[in-house]
């Protein structure tokens, strides 16, 4: 997967080679991919040791595209449509009690990026759509169906948008005469508020695409929820991998294996205050690791990403705290306020 980017690219797994060196595949290992996307990760892994691999994505696209490599390593690869998030559930269903390995790519993919009908794109005219498993309220209803002041926190909060408020009221403006329903269509609107300067590299609406696309998919809530899943699933010595590719993201895995490795105290308010935390992961770098100049050169990728990673211990899994991880308040697709974007 990847940031949010421009123009079409061919898929290229970022970080490959330190996603292995932090995996450590070995033969008769069980490995999860928590977001299959076009198989990169998958494949290397399965290509460096004779090990299995359980492949989650939500998008039944990549599942259907992933039959292939499914058919080349026959029985050692097992794809599953669902959500990340649920990948305790997902993984014991198939009678999977611990596994030695978890990667995680966090974002949106090239190929959905690159397809026009999913709607994720600025560049690229389709239905304002965003839905990664094509299931639920799409970015359209969220635009044309939530007030000014929901508009505008949404988009500073998940798209770190400073002119959000401007934003918003430009659309409920502009919905008055029709609603929004094209990616161009807001992407037009957008980049008439924002302005565009000669030297901007980043496109004005990206940040408020942004926003749509992790609201749609509750993006950061199933990250947290896909962190506590993986914590809970690996077993002793198993090792977690997650390249995340702007703050927010980021921001939230780094919280999380601070409280987990023991940095950052008593931060979960779950735990009694007379009780020492036994950290459930120890840290295999304390900074994040980022791509290689090499790298960023043939793929652009991975100029924004970041790679964190961890092994598990033997300690007890620690119950999941949204507040620990910096979440606050939004709106919520059924009206309903809940966890939002990492502060």
């Amino acid at each position: 997967m990847s940031a949010t980017g421009q123009g079409k690219v061919p898929h290229v797994p970022v970080m490959l080679a330190d996603v292995l060196d932090v995996l450590q595949p070995r033969d008769g290992g069980i490995y999860v991919d928590g977001t299959f996307g076009a198989g990169g990760y998958t494949r290397a892994i399965l290509g460096a040791a004779d090990c299995a691999v359980l492949a989650i994505d939500r998008d039944p696209n990549a599942i259907l595209r992933g039959q292939e490599l499914a058919t080349e390593f026959a029985g050692r690869l097992t794809l599953i449509e669902g959500r990340f998030g649920d990948m305790e559930r997902l993984v014991r269903a198939l009678g999977h009690e611990a596994v030695d390995g978890v990667v995680l790519d966090i974002g949106v993919s090239s190929m959905q990026l690159d397809e026009a009908d999913r709607g994720f794109s600025f560049q690229q005219d389709g239905p304002l759509d965003m839905r990664m498993s094509a299931e639920g309220p799409s970015a359209a209803d969220v635009v044309n169906g939530f007030d000014e002041g929901d508009l505008a926190r949404i988009i500073a909060v998940y798209g770190e948008e400073k002119r959000a408020r401007a934003v918003a009221r430009a659309i409920v403006k502009a919905r008055e005469e029709a609603e929004l329903d094209r990616t161009l269509e807001l992407a037009d609107l957008v980049a008439k508020v924002i302005g565009r300067k000669p030297q901007d590299k980043i496109h004005p609406a990206t940040r408020t695409f942004q926003a749509l696309r992790i609201f749609v998919n509750d993006e950061l809530g199933e990250l947290a929820r896909g962190l506590s899943g993986a914590e809970a699933l690996l077993g002793e010595g198993g090792r977690l991998a997650v390249v995340a590719f702007h703050s927010l993201e980021d921001r939230i895995v780094k919280r999380f294996l601070a409280e987990r490795t023991g940095r950052a105290g008593r931060a979960n308010r779950y735990m009694p205050a007379s009780e020492e935390v036994v950290p459930s992961f120890s840290e295999i770098a304390h900074k994040a690791r980022k791509a290689s100049g090499a790298e960023v050169e043939t793929n652009a990728r991975a100029r924004s990403a970041k790679l964190r990673a961890a092994i598990r211990t033997a300690a007890p899994a620690l119950p999941l705290d949204m507040g620990a991880l910096g979440f606050r308040a939004v709106p919520s697709l059924d009206g309903i306020s809940h966890a939002g974007g990492a502060a």
